[in-house]
């Protein structure tokens, strides 16, 4: 006779039942595999993938054409594995992941990168091209009628919208009677089959492909036609007026034995300086043609202690820290106060207070700043004329800081009155009414209770609005404009902001400097990035505390 097992068995099962499975059933990773694939699903997928395959081969050409290998095999390594992940039934994660995924680099990581390296050259007006760029434009700008020269009519033409395409000259040599096209890229010889030549002026009246520019429309862009310089084999071709062009000798002229630029008719020369990508003469005159080079530190040096740079730069970044701390601050307590007044349950008529509370919320907010900026005006403007003040809101630093931060102030509110209403509705009754019973004033109930647990639901809306609101490009640009200026900087004014100074620095009238751009671009980044860390884990702390 056996012996009986030495720990409890599995239980008796009754008869005619099946033994319970607990969970559910799970599919296998073989019938997953094997799923049969509905004709809708394959026919997106088909269009999906002949849509990569088609944007993959636009994007090869040019990169072929530029001698980008790299790039060129980063794109073919990205289609054959998209290719591959999707035409397979594996890896099931991976194929929800990936589009996200290569969105998120090429809209953020992309671009910050491109930023990041951007600051660190010397990239803006005059420095944009390569030193072969550079040449071209130094010979091409310096083109002059000389006796001899072929002479041209002209005809104004476009192959866009008359009033901002690109432009390009018509030409007719009144000797040759030939036709030609000429554009910033160089001459080309047109078909005389696809245009039509005045017998009597020698005009091109019309042409196939272009639009022509009447006299009005031409003298518009006036300036525009006087800067096109058509590049040649003998020099370049450069209108003289509206209905004639010549085509010039350069006067300067690049000399590869000296890497140099000299001037025939003065007999100076300009020396090629790769540190500052320009042509330097002994007498330290630069050629306004240059190109991009590296230029290390040199931008973030120039942001930190140059006095032209530095002290608007630490100026700026002061008001801008006070512009985004009182904006959220005030937009917050206002909000939360609206929010506290309508929780309360002795107030009537709540929910029609709410949607007339919200309605600065609805409302288009670069139309709002425009109308704010009219109720601020000195002269006719609704506060002055409603409360019979005679104050020049815009004209003085204060005002104009006071009265940006009154329009944030009326924009921001009802997003945190929304936010806290809902924060106020998840905290329990029981808690407060707990506090009332032993003994607490309805402020001292609000302190202990219900403003930390409204700062554990919100502190993350507060940081995201505190980063918005260092970055309010909107809010300046559409009300003061970065104003009022000092006479002695009007690059830099009372109410701008990093952001605004950046995009004054980099689309200035007194020239673009992305470079230097970049570099301020890259102290905001790193300024938000910070605040926003130490602000996280404050606030994780705070959740420990009251989760």
């Amino acid at each position: 006779m056996s012996a009986p097992p030495s720990g409890p068995g599995p239980a008796p099962q009754a008869p005619g039942r099946e033994p319970v499975r607990r969970g559910l059933p799970r599919t296998s990773r073989t019938a997953r595999q094997h799923a049969p694939i509905t004709a809708t699903g394959l026919v997106v997928k088909v269009v999906l993938l002949g849509l990569v395959a088609g944007i993959a081969i636009w994007a090869a050409f040019p990169l072929i054409e530029a001698e980008h290998w790299i790039g060129l095999g980063v794109l073919v390594a990205t289609t054959a594995g998209l290719f591959y992940l999707y035409l397979s039934r594996r890896h099931i994660p991976a194929k929800y992941l990936v589009p996200g995924t290569l969105f998120l680099i090429a809209f953020q990581v992309f671009p910050v990168l491109h930023t990041a390296s951007t600051a660190f050259t010397n990239f803006g007006d005059g420095h944009r091209g390569s030193k072969d760029d550079a040449i071209v434009a130094v010979q091409t700008s310096s083109v002059k009628q000389v006796p001899g020269s072929t002479e041209y009519n002209l005809t104004i033409a476009t192959t866009g919208d008359p009033a901002t395409g690109s432009l390009t000259f018509l030409l007719s040599d009144p000797k040759t009677q030939e036709v030609f096209a000429g554009d910033a890229d160089g001459l080309r010889k047109l078909d005389a089959a696809d245009v039509e030549v005045s017998s009597l002026s020698g005009k091109i009246t019309a042409a196939d492909g272009f639009t022509l520019l009447n006299i009005g429309q031409a003298s518009s862009r006036s300036d525009a036609i006087t800067a096109l310089i058509v590049p040649t084999d003998e020099g370049a071709i450069r209108s003289n007026g509206l209905t004639r062009a010549y085509e010039g000798k350069a006067i300067r002229a690049y000399d590869a034995a000296c890497d140099c630029v000299k001037d025939s008719e003065t007999g100076k020369t300009w020396t090629a300086d790769e540190k500052v990508g320009s042509f330097v003469a002994a007498d330290g005159e630069r050629l306004a043609q240059g190109w991009k080079v590296d230029v290390g530190l040199k931008n973030f040096s120039t942001v930190l202690t140059d006095p032209n740079i530095s002290k608007p730069f630490f100026g700026t970044l002061a008001w801008n820290f006070a512009f985004a701390i009182a904006s959220t601050g005030f937009t917050f307590l206002l909000g939360m106060a609206i929010a506290l007044a309508l929780h309360s349950p002795r107030m009537k008529g709540t929910n029609f207070y709410r949607v007339l509370l919200i309605l600065p919320y609805a409302m288009p907010s670069f139309a709002m700043l425009l109308i704010w900026r009219d109720m601020f005006n000195t002269d006719f403007g609704l506060l002055n004329n409603l409360f019979g003040l005679n104050v020049d809101w815009f004209g003085g630093n204060w005002s104009a800081r006071i009265a940006v931060v009154l329009v944030q102030l009326w924009l921001g509110y009802p997003y945190m009155f929304l936010v806290a209403t809902g924060a106020l509705q998840a905290i329990p009754r029981e808690l407060t009414e707990a506090t009332s019973v032993d003994g607490a004033s309805p402020w001292q109930s609000f302190r202990a209770v219900t403003l930390p647990l409204l700062l554990v639901a919100l502190s993350p809306l507060l940081i995201a609005s505190f980063a918005f609101n260092f970055n309010n490009v909107n809010a300046i640009l559409f009300t003061t404009e970065g104003g009022p200026f000092a006479p002695d900087n009007p690059t830099n004014g009372a109410t701008d902001l990093l952001i605004t100074y950046t995009y004054r620095l980099a689309f200035g009238a007194q020239g673009a400097e992305f470079g230097l751009a970049a570099t301020v671009s890259i102290f905001i980044f790193a300024i938000v990035a910070t605040v926003s860390a130490i602000s996280f884990r404050r606030t994780r702390k705070q959740e420990e505390v009251y989760s």
